[in-house]
C-alpha cells in the first residue's frame, strides 16, 4: 500500500535564531544580553537532532524516505502511497494533518521531557514498530474531525484544531453571522471555530476568560463544551463581542451541528482574514463581498495511536 515514508521536520528555536541573526555567535550574544539561557536552546536543538536521526535510521524498512520541512507542507502533494511521520511539537501534527488527506500519521515526540505531546504518542525509538504495524495493517487509527471554511469564490481551508475568522490586525472585525436560522451584524475580535482536537487549546482559553469574568462579577460560569476527536460537531465562540447601534451580541457561542452550517459575511473593506491552527501566513482573504461557510469537513485526519489492533 505504501512506497514512501515522509518525515516532516521543523526548525528548532536555535535554527530560527541563527536565521534571524546570521550566526550562532550573534544569536548567543543577543539571548545572553537579554538575560536568557542560550544553553537551553543548544540542549533543545541537540535533543531534536538526535531524535530525528534515530527516527530516520529506524524507518529504514526498504521504502523510499523523504524529509520535508514544515514550511513546505502547504505546497507539498501527498499521495495515497505516503506514510507520514511528523517529528516535532503538537502544532506540527496539526499543520501536517490538514494537508495529508487520508494518509496515516505516525507522530513522534522528539523530546518527551520538554513537550507534553498530546498528539505525539510515540517516542523516537517507537517510530519503527509503529510504522511496521501500519505496513502490516495492524495499527489502531483514530479518525479526527477537521473543520472546513469554504468561501463563495471557491477558495477553501481546512483546520485540525481551529479556524480564526476576523481581522488580520488587532482592530475589530465587522461581519454578519448566521447560525441556527438567526442572523445578526457583529463587531468583535473575531470568531473562533474549534474541532474536538482543538477544544482543549485556544477554545479553552476563551472559556477560561469567561469563567474568570463570571467569577469577578459574581455570576455562575456555564459548563464548558467537551468533544472527542471523532465528534462530528464543531464549536464556535465570538471573541470580545461589542454591542452598539450597529452590532449585536446575541450569538456568541454555539454548536455547528452536521447539516447546520455557520455562515459569516464579511463587512470589512480590507484586512479581513481566515487562518487555521495559528498559522497566520497561510490565510484566506476575507474582505467585503466574501462569505464563508463553516462545517465539519468530509474527510478526516487519521492518527496512528499506541494500541495495536488485536
Amino acid at each position: 500500500m505504501y512506497d514512501k515514508i515522509v518525515i516532516v521536520t521543523r526548525k528548532t528555536r536555535l535554527e530560527e535564531l541563527v536565521e534571524r541573526f546570521n550566526s550562532r555567535g550573534q544569536a548567543k550574544f543577543w539571548i545572553e544580553r537579554s538575560g536568557g539561557d542560550f544553553a537551553d536552546y543548544l540542549r533543545e536543538d541537540d535533543a531534536y537532532r538526535k531524535s530525528l536521526d534515530l527516527v530516520r535510521r529506524g524507518v529504514e524498512l526498504g521504502l523510499k524516505v523523504q524529509s520535508l520541512e514544515r514550511g513546505i507542507v502547504p505546497t507539498f502533494l501527498f499521495t495515497e502511497k505516503d506514510l507520514i511521520v511528523p517529528v516535532g511539537q503538537d502544532g506540527l501534527v496539526a499543520n501536517t494533518a490538514k494537508y495529508a488527506g487520508a494518509q496515516p500519521i505516525v507522530a513522534v515526540n522528539p523530546d518527551p521531557a520538554r513537550f507534553d505531546g498530546v498528539l505525539l504518542p510515540f517516542a523516537p525509538e517507537g517510530a519503527r514498530p509503529a510504522v511496521e504495524r501500519v505496513l502490516a495493517g495492524h495499527a489502531r487509527i483514530r479518525e479526527v474531525t477537521l473543520a472546513s471554511a469554504a468561501l463563495n469564490d471557491g477558495q477553501s481551508l481546512l483546520a485540525f484544531n481551529d479556524l480564526f475568522i476576523g481581522a488580520r490586525s488587532h482592530v475589530s472585525a465587522r461581519y454578519r453571522l448566521t447560525w441556527n436560522g438567526v442572523t445578526e451584524p457583529q463587531s468583535s475580535s473575531g470568531v473562533l471555530v474549534s474541532t474536538g482536537a482543538g477544544s482543549t487549546g485556544w477554545l479553552s482559553s476563551v472559556f477560561n476568560m469567561a469563567a474568570g469574568l463570571a467569577s469577578f462579577t459574581g455570576g455562575v460560569s456555564g459548563k464548558r463544551p467537551t468533544l472527542d476527536w471523532e465528534d462530528p460537531r464543531l464549536v464556535f465562540a465570538v471573541r470580545e463581542p461589542f454591542a452598539s447601534r450597529h452590532s449585536k451580541t446575541g450569538l456568541v457561542a454555539g454548536w455547528v451541528e452536521p447539516g447546520r452550517d455557520l455562515v459569516i459575511e464579511s463587512l470589512m473593506p480590507s484586512g479581513g482574514a481566515i487562518f487555521s491552527d495559528g498559522v497566520e501566513a497561510d490565510y484566506l482573504p476575507f474582505d467585503s463581498g466574501r462569505t464563508v461557510t463553516v462545517r465539519a469537513a468530509n474527510k478526516r485526519a487519521r492518527l496512528v495511536v499506541q494500541d495495536p489492533v488485536p
